[in-house]
């Protein structure tokens, strides 16, 4: 077999590893494989240059395309479960009496809520929700 065969089970191998791992390192290696695939179909002779290539490639993947990738993938902390809520419009279902609890709506599910600043709202009002505190929201007016 040829060695760009050998080039190109090595990048395969490098794409099925990064799937068990995480942060788009391991691909990049997959990139110089690529490149080295590339020059031992055309000269399999000379495998210093497809050594090389597949160094610089790696290197010019982990450098240029790594960061690209991490950006679009971005790990960063985000939101979940009812945190999602905050920021959200409600609608008051049971009157909010000043200092106490009533309810909102929240795409279909009910919450207790309680004003922000400490006023009524009447039900039927729509509300923005500002923080959560276990299962209590906090509400302000729209």
């Amino acid at each position: 077999m040829s060695i760009w065969f050998w080039w190109v089970v090595a990048a395969l191998f490098f794409i099925i590893l990064e799937i068990f791992t995480s942060g788009f390192a391991v691909a990049c290696f997959s990139v110089g494989c690529v490149a080295a695939a590339v020059s031992a179909a055309i000269a399999p002779e000379i495998i210093w240059l497809q050594v090389a290539l597949f160094a610089v490639f790696s290197i010019i993947a982990m450098i240029f395309v790594r960061p690209l990738v991490l950006k679009y993938m971005d790990k960063g902390e985000k939101p979940s479960g009812p945190d999602t809520l905050i920021g959200k419009d409600a609608k008051v279902i049971e009157d909010i009496q000043a200092g106490e609890k009533g309810r909102v709506r929240v795409f279909g599910d009910d919450w207790q809520a309680v004003s922000q600043d400490g006023t009524a709202i009447e039900a039927g009002a729509k509300v923005v929700i500002v923080s959560r505190d276990g299962n209590i929201l906090t509400v302000k007016n729209q």
